[in-house]
């Protein structure tokens, strides 16, 4: 069987990873891919937004099913081009995607749905933005409409921040067109979680949890990130807790999708906050995290084809989704200046004995002159560490870490330190 993952991070990596441990001899392809994953699949060169490449490629190489990565090619609809053209695919459709490709979108579903969901107001005008912001006071969230790279949303502490963030983003234009329309939340205290799930439209698999870093330095300092590292699963997670998230944050969801006409297949991604009151939906995303992915992919138990098959068939409900006890850390090394400007071409050394220590998913690297690997843009590569305790991942994820050498390597020290304290 021959399977495309679509994307070139290391969540992609990741994803054909756990596929070439499947026991059903699969042929394993990226678009694009990256020089980490090319030891496992074969790169075929087309863009995650070329879906004429991507087609033609899923033809060329009689591709029996593709897995999506990213979220820009799912709000842009990959999905449906795909499926109009015969092709297997895995993913929600263009008008499912909304969940994440416009927040605005995301919060009338659930408030519809009757989930928990922060006080918000949507802005198209700049002018009534302001006065919303003058009337609620602060600290309250800014955050743009659409796509932003993990880097539209502003939690504003002062009346005069949160009045810079509309403008930046209304005005300014910051984020394209993504911030012509705004929404304005009510700020939550407590801890943030990430769980997923799979989900054929209306069967919600069991969730895994997860917590990230989303700030470049340690103790959440400097701008946000697409991540720099994470940890699975948090110590406070339970059944009880498990149960009433399902109950209230993620099954309401779903079934109002479907009664709404945007039945969501794939994997659903809730950014929670939990709170003295409860938990909240921050957001929803609709694919795997990264680093996430990195994080949840080795606890599967499961074959990850089977699952991925199981909910495009319609048979989850089958299926007995499985997470390990094991605790994984993950910290992720970038370039000095990420997620600004930054030199790539440094040559890394170390790989080899850092795989000794931990699982390796590399993002942004090339292929070296005469071998060997080189940094490229955005974030460098993944360190996951496993073990029976979170102290232990955690030890591994960061003697790996320490054994990867390039220059202007940076990472945090802080990833799992809450969990193991």
């Amino acid at each position: 069987m021959r399977v495309l993952v679509v994307g070139s991070g290391a969540r992609e990596h990741a994803i054909l990873w756990k596929l070439a441990q499947s026991p059903r001899n699969l042929e394993l392809f990226a678009a694009p891919g990256n020089a980490g994953a090319a030891a496992i699949a074969t790169n075929i060169p087309a863009t995650v937004t070329d879906f004429d490449a991507l087609v033609a490629a899923a033809r060329e190489f009689s591709i029996d099913l593709t897995i999506v990565g990213p979220e820009l090619p799912l709000t842009l609809g990959i999905v449906d081009r795909f499926r109009r053209e015969g092709l297997r695919i895995f993913g929600p459709t263009q008008a499912a995607a909304r969940i994440e490709g416009s927040k605005s979108f995301a919060r009338q579903i659930m408030r519809d749905a009757g989930a928990p969901t922060p006080t918000f107001a949507v802005f198209d005008d700049p002018d009534a933005a302001r006065a919303y912001v003058h009337s609620q006071g602060a600290p309250i969230v800014i955050k743009a409409d659409g796509l932003a790279a993990g880097k539209g949303v502003v939690v504003a502490q002062d009346i005069d921040e949160a009045l810079e963030a509309v403008d930046a983003a209304m005005v300014g234009r910051a984020f394209g067109v993504s911030g012509e329309r705004i929404v304005i939340e009510q700020c939550l205290v407590g801890q943030e979680l990430s769980v997923f799930c799979f989900t054929d439209g209306s069967y919600v698999s069991p969730l895994v949890p997860a917590c990230d870093y989303k700030r470049v330095f340690d103790g959440d300092e400097g701008p946000n990130t697409g991540g720099m590292g994470g940890y699975s699963p948090p110590p406070w997670w339970n059944a009880a807790m498990e149960q009433q998230i399902r109950e209230t944050c993620i099954e309401p969801v779903i079934r109002e999708m479907a009664l709404q006409g945007s039945p969501f297949t794939g994997v659903l991604y809730g950014g929670l906050m939990l709170t003295e009151g409860g938990p909240f939906i921050i957001e929803f995303n609709a694919r795997l995290g990264d680093p996430e992915a990195q994080l949840i992919l080795p606890r599967m138990e499961n074959d990850l084809l089977d699952v991925v098959e199981a909910t495009l068939d319609g048979s989850l409900p089958s299926i007995d989704l499985r997470w390990s006890d094991r605790c994984a850390a993950g910290v992720v090394l970038a370039p000095m200046g990420y997620p600004g400007s930054h030199e790539a071409g440094k040559r890394i050394d170390g790989l080899a004995e850092a795989e000794q220590e931990a699982a390796v998913f590399h993002a942004g690297t090339a292929l070296a002159k005469g071998g060997g690997f080189t940094t490229g843009g955005s974030r460098t590569m993944t360190m996951v560490g496993l073990g029976a305790t979170m102290a232990e991942a955690r030890a591994r994820a960061y003697a790996a870490a320490d054994k990867v050498e390039f220059e202007g390597k940076h990472y945090r020290m802080d990833i799992a330190s809450f969990a193991v304290r």
